[in-house]
């Protein structure tokens, strides 16, 4: 296919080439100066690559007129295409997405929407932001976003996320039906900054056991990550549970600023070294503020770069206990370059070794699709369900700094591997919550009919107090029967405690946002419970 591809390229330029192949072409100014040939200019820039060449040629001397900018724009990603798989190419049009997490922040309105049969609703207006002050309510419907409608015509939700995202300042015009308003009502919103938060829940396990789940690293997570660890310092926390699972990492400064906290002084704490990138040491300055508070990590076959880092680094200093399954294995450093046009190129320029001096890197030598699908490879070979399925290469071992064996060559190892739980599962859960939206429509649902009643629970200990009154599987499993999906008796009693459990994680997020949603989710945690008897 790629043959084919460069064929198609090529080709009008092999047919130029020939054309004017026995002709005599004298040194020309790499600018717009040329001989003519017959009717025709032909141009050929003195200095450049092959590359400037050949664009230049079909730029200046193909029959038909061409976008030379789409031509380029195709050619870059073949071109990195044999790179290593984190080297990409990021045109300007992408570049204010991928950059909206990693700086924190966007041009946004504030509210947090769920499209609920075919009808756009507002879950939770953000609390001061602009669609606070525009005076919003949660359970609002949105019916138009400035003149383009939005219910009822099966817009996906990127396109209206889309759409009311934009220009700190600018404004957008909502079109809202309220309960208890007898015609729509119109409200004018000011973007603001809306943040994007890093640390996703911080809060007390028991008596003395905090847990934080930080998603990425930002510019902005050591802020929100301190501010978590002084909120729970002070309710009373002797021990801490870092959650860096599907934690596909981020800005590295960030993470070697988290890790510091926990470290004395001049430890290791990881060095980067690549062909043109002298080998550097970034050690642990002595001021953390948490170096003596007993911690556990936990990772799993989504924890990948720098939350990498943050495990290999208090796995290699013997400073903390892994908990989970083997991290995904990206041990390489990438620059953003930016590019004239707005554009940006992630180049690899270096490797990164945790203090041990292993580099977590697993083979890429296979291409791109196959360094991807190795988490499906491991799935087969049974390695979330068994420690003892993993293979690691005896050439690679080394030594924390206590003496114990840690293995290079693919992701970290934890000291304590939990296996994926998969007891209560069942077909008939599979149908309700994975191939389909009924699980969460429902959640949504219940919700929503019910706001008035919880609008004023505050924790998720209120709201699983509340729900105790009903049977909440069950209800579901009517409103499945409405949505097309029959009733299994036999699915539902196995999946019976796994069901109830994610009903009552949705509405609480649903009521309480993450606050609500992970503390009851991580009830049944495995990997959480094994932490806290650490």
């Amino acid at each position: 296919m790629y043959n084919n591809k460069l064929k198609i390229i090529l080709w009008p330029l092999i047919l130029a080439l020939a054309i004017v192949s026995g002709m005599v072409i004298n040194s020309l100014l790499n600018s717009r100066q040329g001989i003519s040939v017959g009717n025709q200019n032909v141009f050929a820039p003195v200095q450049g690559s092959k590359l400037d060449l050949i664009l230049n040629m079909i730029n200046y001397s193909y029959v038909d007129t061409v976008d030379v900018k789409k031509i380029e724009e195709n050619a870059i990603p073949q071109i990195l295409k044999d790179l290593d798989p984190h080297t990409v190419y990021i045109p300007a049009k992408d570049m204010q997405r991928v950059n909206e997490e990693i700086v924190g922040n966007f041009g946004g309105i504030g509210v947090q929407f769920y499209k609920y049969l075919d009808t756009v609703t507002v879950v939770k207006v953000v609390p001061g932001g602009p669609a606070e002050k525009a005076r919003l309510l949660d359970g609002d419907r949105i019916i138009k976003v400035n003149d383009s409608v939005v219910a009822g015509n099966n817009m996906n939700t990127d396109a209206i996320m889309k759409m009311m995202r934009g220009e700190i300042g600018t404004d957008v015009e909502l079109t809202i039906v309220r309960r208890g308003e007898n015609k729509p009502v119109i409200k004018k919103v000011t973007r603001g900054s809306i943040p994007i938060k890093s640390v996703d829940v911080a809060y007390m396990l028991d008596d003395t056991t905090g847990l934080i789940k930080v998603r990425t690293f930002g510019m902005n997570t050591y802020e929100e990550f301190m501010q978590a660890m002084e909120k729970l310092s002070a309710q009373g926390m002797r021990k801490v549970i870092i959650d860096l699972r599907q934690n596909e990492g981020g800005i590295l400064p960030i993470a070697i600023r988290m890790i510091n906290e926990f470290l004395p002084e001049g430890k290791l704490i990881l060095y980067t070294q690549g062909k043109s990138s002298p080998r550097m040491d970034y050690n642990s300055n002595g001021k953390g503020r948490y170096q003596q508070l007993p911690l556990a990590v936990l990772i799993d076959e989504f924890s990948a770069s720098a939350s990498e880092i943050f495990a290999g680094a208090i796995q290699d200093n013997d400073r903390g206990t892994i908990i989970g399954r083997r991290s995904f294995g990206k041990g390489l450093v990438q620059e953003q370059r930016l590019l004239p046009d707005g554009s940006a190129l992630r180049l690899t320029v270096a490797r990164y070794y945790i203090p041990s001096g292993r580099s977590i890197q697993k083979p890429y030598d296979q291409g791109k699709e196959k360094y991807y699908e190795d988490i499906l490879v491991r799935l087969r070979h049974g390695e979330f369900g068994q420690k003892d399925s993993i293979r690691f290469d005896e050439n690679l071992k080394f030594k924390t700094v206590g003496g114990r064996t840690v293995y290079g060559g693919g992701g970290v190892m934890p000291d304590v591997f939990v296996p994926a739980d998969t007891s209560g599962y069942s077909e008939y859960m599979v149908k309700v919550n994975r191939l389909s939206q009924i699980l969460y429509d429902y959640t949504f649902d219940f919700m929503d009919r019910h706001r008035s009643e919880m609008k004023n629970i505050k924790d998720y200990k209120q709201l699983l107090e509340y729900l105790k009154k009903f049977d909440l599987v069950n209800e579901m499993a009517d409103y499945a029967v409405q949505r097309g999906v029959k009733r299994d008796a036999k699915g539902i009693r196995t999946s019976y405690a796994i069901l109830d459990n994610t009903i009552k994680a949705f509405i609480g997020r649903h009521v309480l946002d993450d606050e609500g949603f992970y503390p009851i989710y991580q009830m049944n945690d495995e990997t959480v419970r094994e932490a806290v008897k650490e």
